[in-house]
């Protein structure tokens, strides 16, 4: 049977800044994030190191760009059938899709967690990297990340998630049972804390709430007729 034009083709050839990021993540496997240098990374990928300082100007730039690399990829795999479920379904099968992205860089991540546990400023600067990432989770659930709630959502998600992969780092069951209760015990936790949230956001003076209020409520009373008090609602 003849080899279709397709089987035959070459794989693209990857470029120099996939190259830097996958020789990064392959040292990461191997040693502690504070022990990698440019220069190991530019000689696994097999790049000159000028090319590296061109592409990025950090070490957690390179993390940055990884991380960005699987935001894509799960969001361009979103499931068109999971659009009419709930929004902790949708939340659900979105992040195990991005566990199975993360998959053959498990040895890598929970290298870089033992040194976050050690090292704070590292531990911060990631936190803004994961921040960033579940707000697009977040957006690709239909979960609205705009504003301080948002905002506070994202750095929810971001805990519920670091949580999660601590059970994901040794979860070695080929259907990941471990994992996907604790990502459900989680979202349960996250949905409780939602709501709390969503309270939290009414009990909480607003300037712009109040004054919205008391814009209707001039409307209202403009509205009554002479002599008549306003309905309450």
């Amino acid at each position: 049977m003849a080899e279709t034009p397709e089987s035959t083709a070459p794989a693209p050839e990857r470029s120099d800044r996939e190259k830097i990021i996958d020789a990064f993540m392959a040292l990461l496997a191997e040693q502690r994030f504070e022990e990698i240098t440019f220069a190991a990374v530019a000689e696994r990928a097999e790049v000159p190191l000028h090319r590296c300082r061109a592409e990025f100007h950090s070490l957690l730039a390179v993390l940055a760009a990884h991380i960005e690399e699987i935001d894509r990829a799960v969001l361009a795999a979103q499931d068109p059938e999971m659009a009419a479920e709930p929004p902790r379904e949708r939340l659900f099968d979105i992040l195990m899709r991005r566990l199975e992205a993360l998959a053959p860089h498990k040895a890598a991540l929970r290298s870089l967690a033992r040194s976050a546990r050690f090292n704070p400023p590292l531990a911060l600067a990631i936190n803004g990297l994961v921040v960033r990432s579940q707000a697009w989770m977040l957006e690709a659930a239909g979960i609205a990340t705009g504003g301080l709630r948002g905002a506070i959502r994202a750095q929810g998600m971001a805990c519920l998630y670091a949580d999660v992969l601590r059970v994901w780092f040794y979860d070695d069951d080929p259907g990941l049972s471990r994992t996907m209760a604790a990502l459900d015990r989680q979202l349960a936790r996250g949905a409780r804390w939602s709501h709390c949230l969503d309270d939290l956001f009414w009990i909480v003076p607003c300037p712009r709430r109040a004054e919205r209020w008391r814009a209707r409520e001039r409307e209202r009373r403009r509205g009554a007729e002479p002599g008549e008090q306003p309905a309450v609602v």
